[in-house]
């Protein structure tokens, strides 16, 4: 039964002692009665908040003002900072994420995965906390999200029925009309800036994702750090020839002097995912080229690519570390996607074999292997699980001594997991985007008579709630 001190509509006041997930924080009041507390805050804020529901363990309530900000609040730099989803801790200082997000992996894994003092390292900071992504999508809509400045001064930069941006939490029909994300580099806000002012010159209608009419869908661009070049790829509902090359003239005349590639992905599917079923090429060769390490790739439209390139190069230091790769090694990298993680493993073993369910991944796979001359990397299409059933297909080349995986949010499926920890590695080394699945399946790994040697956490995406976690586990 609920507890009846409290009621719907009441004000209450608390301090914010944990972050949760999406918007919502905890804290307790003076009785121990739990809190989840959704709005903007940090650690440390004391807050007072509405009672929306009282259930029998915990309050859900929604913050109504900050009384007393925690030391931790900085001032968010972007003015779409709590209506754009993205990025959620903007206002809490970047030191102050970086702690949370270390606990976060090491109450998983206590709590989840039963290790009592994990071995834990202190968060590998991003060089930058801005400007860090190498590619951004942006959405088109019919419907723009309206923001409250806008209402109030009754002045809008476009049409109503227009907006190029990012999509409002939660709608899927809604675009905020953004003229510049923090996490995108200049050249890349360039771009969204100069396609929005071509598009309104043109009067190009935008996708309406319920009616499932309008020419212009999305604008995805990337960026190479080590060749300085952009790739613009505009998502349209059909193909116009002539409408693109004025595209092209347009984008060159405000990008004057940058190397860059268009291209457009044509889809008349009624969903707004930024994928076309036919490409074509409007200028330059339709492909950028990324270094990561030692290693080149070509990137096309889209191609799967970790999207900050030198935490990238962070996180797979780090894989490389906990591998302990001898030369003598065979190496199985599951979910391995385009081959990045494999083609690094390659260079200190003598074979390397990569597992992964999506086809074009594969043959990106093996195209970036060709492209940097590797000849001690395979890579098989496979929907891991089934992966036991690939081991007699995989034995002429030799079972591993270290394996990799990095699976999806959801962790591994229990049948690849189950058939994993059967091939008895030396190693295991499992690569998380999600501290929850790292935690449970790490239980399973070390039933199976591994021991958690080591984790270290990989901040890929400052003033958001994510982490990448490297955890070693070691055959005793």
């Amino acid at each position: 039964m609920a507890d009846t001190t409290y009621r719907k509509g009441d004000i209450i006041e608390l301090t914010i002692t944990d972050l949760a997930e999406k918007e919502q924080c905890f804290g307790r009041l003076p009785s121990g009665m739990g809190v989840m507390v959704s709005g903007m805050l940090a650690i440390g804020d004391r807050v007072s908040a509405e009672i929306r529901k009282v259930r029998q363990r915990y309050i859900e309530a929604v913050a109504v003002e900050v009384l007393e900000p925690s030391v931790d609040r900085t001032a968010p730099p972007c003015r779409f900072f709590g209506v754009c989803g993205g990025c959620k801790l903007m206002h809490v200082s970047y030191e102050a994420q970086l702690r949370y997000k270390e606990k976060k992996v090491r109450d998983a894994l206590a709590h989840l995965g039963g290790f009592e003092d994990p071995p834990l390292t202190p968060a590998h900071p991003a060089p930058s906390s801005v400007h860090y992504r190498n590619k951004i999508e942006f959405s088109c809509s019919s419907k723009r999200y309206l923001l409250h400045e806008e209402i109030a001064a009754d002045r809008l930069q476009a049409p109503k029925n227009f907006a190029l941006g990012f999509h409002a939490p939660g709608n899927f029909e809604k675009v905020i009309d953004i003229d510049r994300c923090f996490l995108a580099t200049d050249g890349m806000n360039r771009v969204l800036n100069l396609t929005r002012e071509f598009a309104l010159l043109n009067t190009l209608a935008a996708y309406g994702a319920k009616e499932h009419t309008g020419f212009l869908r999305n604008l995805v661009v990337r960026y190479s750090e080590e060749r300085e070049e952009l790739m613009v790829n505009i998502v349209t509902s059909w193909y116009d020839r002539d409408l693109m090359e004025r595209y092209r003239l347009h984008l060159e005349s405000g990008m004057e002097g940058v190397r860059m590639t268009i291209v457009n992905n044509v889809t008349s599917r009624p969903n707004t995912v930024a994928v076309g079923e036919h490409e074509y090429i409007v200028s330059g060769s339709g492909v950028i080229t990324e270094r990561l390490g030692e290693l080149d790739f070509r990137i096309s439209a889209n191609s799967f690519f970790q999207t900050n390139t030198r935490q990238a190069e962070a996180l797979y230091a780090c894989i490389l570390r906990a591998a302990g790769l001898k030369a003598e090694d065979t190496v199985y990298d599951l979910y391995c996607g385009t081959g990045t993680i494999t083609l690094f493993m390659a260079r200190h073993c003598r074979m390397a074999v990569g597992l992964e369910v999506v086809e074009s991944s594969i043959q990106d796979a093996r195209a970036n292997a060709e492209f940097n001359s590797i000849r001690n990397a395979v890579f098989f299409q496979a929907d891991l699980k089934d992966f036991g059933t690939l081991l007699p297909t995989l034995d002429s080349y030799g079972r591993p001594d270290v394996v990799v995986t990095d699976p999806p949010r959801a962790g591994m499926h229990p049948k690849a997991l189950q058939a994993m920890v059967q091939l008895e590695a030396r190693r295991i080394i499992y690569v998380s985007c999600n501290p929850a699945s790292l935690g449970r399946d790490g239980k399973e790994i070390a039933a199976a008579g591994y021991r958690l040697e080591s984790v270290e956490p990989v901040d890929m995406f400052p003033h958001t709630a994510h982490i990448e976690s490297v955890a070693c586990f070691v055959r005793d």
